[in-house]
């Protein structure tokens, strides 16, 4: 049943929320990893990331940048300034960081490659159309509807929500 806060703030109407791709504090694991293989800088990091989830997750800057500097205030990051851009290198510390919590950072590489191995990303990729199709068909008519129907459809969507949650629970 419709739950009665704003409706828009939920996933299912806005659309998969993107930092919801790591548990809180694991994106970190991730960006170590990437700047231990080479020299980035933030906008590298996001596009790289977004080509490793097959356009399923591209995290705004405002979730990288916090995290660099984080890392950087850890001691296990630094960055130089080189052709206008602050480039990130992983510093010993930040090594010895990623080898002393390579249970955890193993458990995040393998969910990412279960998550956004192709074969999935085409099944996600039919299903996120599908949502986006459905919001622009309501953005389209719900200026136009009665309040009834905009009920309806709000507790269609509601039940919705419930049902694929549900599954998703399994």
């Amino acid at each position: 049943m419709y739950r009665g806060h704003n409706f828009h703030e939920d996933r299912f109407f806005r659309g998969q929320r993107r930092e919801a791709s790591f548990q809180k504090g694991n994106l970190k694991y991730v960006i170590l990893d990437l700047i231990k293989d080479k020299a980035r800088h933030g906008y590298d990091i996001i596009r790289e990331l977004e080509i490793q989830s097959h356009g399923f997750y591209k995290p705004s800057p405002g979730v990288i940048y916090p995290t660099l500097q984080m890392l950087e205030e850890m001691g296990y990051a630094k960055s130089a300034e080189q052709e206008g851009k602050r480039i990130y290198t992983i510093t010993e510390e930040g090594l010895k960081f990623l080898s002393d919590q390579s249970n955890i950072a193993d458990g995040v590489r393998s969910r990412m490659k279960r998550s956004w191995n192709f074969q999935n990303a085409g099944k996600m990729a039919a299903a996120m159309k599908e949502c986006r199709d459905l919001e622009i068909l309501i953005g389209r008519a719900f200026h136009n509807l009665d309040e009834d129907r905009a009920e309806r459809i709000r507790s269609i969507l509601s039940e919705t929500y419930e049902k694929i949650n549900a599954v998703i629970r399994e």
